[in-house]
């Protein structure tokens, strides 16, 4: 392949990188973040698509349950760094709506059809409010309850931006906090209720406060502890407050999440940030809310039906169907909505 064109690959891959699922925020600003995202992903498709150690040991559950953390942690942070440097709650909402509605609607048309769904299933996953009780989610959309969970995080944040402006970001530290605390109370580990699980986005969107020096002398403090942090021992640290025998520790798994990923935006020459630039994490970045939203479905087709033998056999072709859809939908059917919206704004 020519350079000129390796260039122009490169370029285009960046350039949806962390448009992604978030924001389109100076994606050069932290290139970190696309490995993280890439990482979320795979961590997710694992433990949805193979089996990770016997299962006694509910190892799937703590490998998803770590790439949720991230997932949540990015995307606070992404939207909280957007909106200290936005003026217009509009933009924000117009955008946001663009790039997950268009592929989570088209999804839910099939998905829902395919399962043979009630109507009363329809508005709750339509208007983004399944993840509550009495949840009508099903086993082609169980996984969405954390597109649910990302709506209800936009809508609540757009409501007191309009109100508050910049300065009412500064009450996001708060919730995180009570709802830590509403979760020890009930002793909840992990929830796909908001109330028990927003936490998780709040505290990337701390992350965004201490990054961007808007929590004064505590949190320049924070940052200097960002920048020395021991990046091994939080990776052990966060598996294990994802795992059940974590026990109390789970209680703090936002905040272990968000410092491991915040200490890769201050400790550039580490080992982790390294492996954090490979391009093939980046490329996987750049597609994940697709990798994401199709793969369910995929795995209650032919390709993902048979005995243990026959379907993980299957697994290669399920995986190469996934990416090409993915590729397609992030590329061409995604783009679309994302730059009417651009049109839109204008």
């Amino acid at each position: 392949m020519k350079q000129s064109t390796v260039v122009k690959v490169d370029h285009y891959i960046l350039q949806f990188s962390l448009k992604g699922y978030f924001m389109s925020i100076n994606v050069h600003r932290y290139p970190n973040l696309d490995g993280w995202r890439g990482i979320s992903i795979l961590l997710v498709l694992a433990t949805h698509t193979m089996p990770i150690g016997p299962e006694d040991w509910e190892m799937n559950n703590m490998t998803g349950v770590v790439g949720m953390a991230i997932f949540f942690t990015l995307s606070g942070f992404l939207i909280t760094s957007f909106l200290l440097h936005s003026t217009s709650v509009t933009k924000f909402i117009i955008r946001r709506f663009a790039r997950i509605v268009p592929l989570a609607w088209l999804y839910l048309v099939i998905s829902l059809w395919f399962v043979d769904a009630s109507w009363d299933a329809y508005p709750p996953h339509f208007f983004f409010y399944a993840n509550w009780s009495p949840m009508p989610l099903t086993k082609t959309t169980e996984h969405l309850w954390s597109l649910c969970m990302e709506m209800q995080f936009y809508v609540g944040v757009a409501i007191i931006f309009a109100f508050f402006k910049q300065r009412g970001l500064l009450i996001l530290p708060l919730l995180a906090l009570m709802i830590t605390g509403l979760r020890a109370m009930n002793h909840i580990y992990d929830d796909i209720h908001t109330y028990y699980r927003m936490d998780e986005i709040l505290a990337g969107c701390i992350l965004a406060l201490i990054y961007h020096a808007r929590l004064g002398d505590v949190g320049k403090q924070m940052s200097e502890m960002l920048g020395r942090v021991n990046q091994p021992l939080l990776i052990i640290l966060v598996f294990l407050s994802s795992h059940p025998l974590g026990g109390f520790i789970d209680y703090f798994r936002p905040y272990l999440v968000a410092i491991l990923v915040g200490s890769t935006l201050y400790q550039h020459q580490s080992s982790l940030n390294y492996y954090l630039n490979l391009k093939a994490l980046v490329y996987i970045a750049s597609i994940s809310y697709a990798l994401y939203v199709i793969h369910l479905l995929l795995l209650h087709t032919w390709l993902g039906e048979g005995t243990s033998l026959v379907k993980y056999s299957k697994r290669p072709l399920l995986y190469l169907t996934l990416f090409i859809l993915a590729h397609l939908s992030t590329f061409y059917y995604e783009k679309y909505f994302i730059s009417a919206s651009k049109k839109l704004i204008k």
